[in-house]
């Protein structure tokens, strides 16, 4: 079977290789088929592109001024690491004929380097800093469909879903925020054949964990990288500046809606989402906004409307970018709980059932044993019929009967069991 990790198996022609791809990619743009020898990260990958309406002719865009553009990456965390980037790979990359690129956490282009006659193709291309590269952007590619699977990946010639990157081959790793566990970015390499080889994707994987380990990613971070994590925890924990902040429980519920609402909430609108009592005074609202900028920073957290100062990045926001990319695994590697499962917050409830309805949906829809099986073996899916019921229907015959058993037995409790004035069942 050889590694499915690895794009060219060792002993294959890339010219022959590269005629069967190319066969099997006009096969399932023509009508959705998969045949081999595609591997399944990237039919995987190719069916979210198809279900993203991302065409295989597609261009990428650019959005960013030139002035915009290096403001963002002066004050983008992986900045902090591209001395160590250009030490360990700008050498490999400008022997080779290769490049060095870097991307933010939604696939777009930081930093685009190399042996110039490679970054003049790679111009024509549009693979230059700046631009998405995601893969509801551009299709299947090495560094947009890393950060999408949160996992490094190899993408060979034909494999790309976009017709235009077909001559190109590259290997990218995620790089995370190493206090956090936060998706920053990728780093890749792309160039020619050369690089299907098996070695350039654990090089790449290295060089993304040196860079975790690297000091530089602890420092205190610049304003703009405030992080929260709310999932499977009654009290979220804030990270500004570089300093670790635990919250309260309304205090949680507070940032985790400001986190949900970018654009502001007005007064009003955060105490309906806060308090069940819709009578609370205002003035109880305010008390909390208070304490809260004094733990947070009164910089951090403006009025009329309510919300942070700076880009906010949550924990179970990465998750629903995740899903809504149809990366499930990366979605649930992320999920490790309901959003502040204590809260009784209407705006938070809704919230946490809302995510939580999402991630089930799709680990039902994917139908994998092993997503199925995290699922109902986590304490918030141990109880879920429609799950074990799903995961029964994906085991071998022979080991279906005791999946069936507990569908049948949990049945049996709900149907048992008091409704809330929701009509869900009390668990």
């Amino acid at each position: 079977m050889g590694d499915p990790s690895v794009a060219l198996p060792r002993g294959a022609d890339p010219a022959e290789r590269t005629r069967v791809l190319s066969r099997a990619h006009d096969a399932f743009t023509r009508d959705g088929r998969v045949e081999p020898p595609v591997r399944a990260v990237i039919a995987k990958s190719w069916r979210r592109c198809a279900r993203a309406r991302v065409s295989p002719e597609c261009a990428p865009r650019v959005d960013m001024a030139e002035a915009e553009l290096r403001s963002y990456r002066d004050q983008h965390p992986l900045a902090r690491v591209m001395p160590l980037f250009r030490d360990l790979v700008g050498a490999f990359a400008a022997h080779g004929a290769h490049l060095l690129a870097v991307c933010d956490a939604r696939g777009t282009l930081l930093w685009v380097e190399g042996e110039p006659g490679t970054i003049r193709r790679a111009d024509r291309l549009g693979f230059v800093p700046g631009a998405h590269w995601s893969e509801t952007a551009m299709g299947t590619n090495a560094p947009g469909t890393a950060v999408a699977l949160g996992e490094p990946v190899q993408v060979f010639g034909a494999e790309h879903f976009n017709r235009r990157v077909h001559p190109w081959t590259c290997a990218a790793a995620p790089v995370r925020d190493p206090l956090t566990g936060a998706l920053l970015g990728a780093v890749d390499i792309t160039g020619g054949d050369g690089l299907a080889h098996p070695h350039s994707l654990a090089f790449v994987r290295a060089v993304a964990r040196a860079a975790e380990a690297q000091p530089a990613l602890r420092e205190p971070a610049a304003p703009g990288q405030d992080t929260l994590t709310a999932l499977g925890r009654d009290e979220a924990l804030l990270v500004s500046g570089g300093r670790e902040i635990p919250l309260g429980r309304r205090h949680s519920e507070i940032v985790a809606l400001l986190a949900h609402h970018p654009e502001g909430l007005s007064g009003e609108e955060l105490a309906l989402a806060l308090y069940e009592d819709e009578a609370v005074a205002s003035v109880t609202l305010r008390a909390e906004i208070s304490r809260l900028r004094r733990l947070w920073g009164a910089r951090n957290l403006l009025s009329r409307p309510y919300r942070a100062a700076f880009a906010l990045e949550a924990d179970f926001t990465a998750v629903t970018r995740h899903l809504a990319a149809g990366a499930v695994p990366a979605a649930l590697s992320r999920y490790p709980g309901p959003l502040l499962p204590s809260s009784t917050a209407p705006g938070i409830t809704r919230l946490r059932r809302r995510i939580e309805d999402q991630a089930r949906a799709a680990v039902i829809a994917r139908a994998d044993r092993r997503l199925l099986a995290d699922w109902v073996c986590s304490p918030w899916g141990a109880d879920d019929p429609e799950v074990w019921r799903a995961l029964a229907g994906a085991l071998p015959a022979e080991d279906r009967p005791a999946a069936l058993a507990l569908v049948r037995s949990l049945d049996r409790e709900l149907s048992a069991a008091p409704t809330t004035p929701r009509g869900r069942a009390r668990r």
